[in-house]
């Protein structure tokens, strides 16, 4: 028992130090990836992002890897 008590923080702490790089990451070049408009929008609204992209990393980390479906 006392094991998981130190396996399961550090397991929360190396997901969330890995959606701190990601977010880093998704303010500077990822967001614009996924959504165009982005571009054009001020670096605080980017900023607001972050949280999200820290906690959702996977998910969006999945959806910059995939291939765009553009000229449907």
């Amino acid at each position: 028992m006392d094991i998981l008590v130190q396996i399961i923080p550090t397991i929360i702490l190396i997901y969330l130090a890995i959606g701190l790089v990601f977010g880093i990451y998704f303010f500077i070049r990822g967001a614009a990836q996924l959504d165009a408009l982005i571009k054009d929008s001020k670096w605080t609204v980017r900023l607001l992002l972050v949280p999200g992209a820290i906690g959702l990393w996977p998910l969006l980390l999945s959806r910059l890897l995939k291939p765009s479906k553009t000229n449907l």
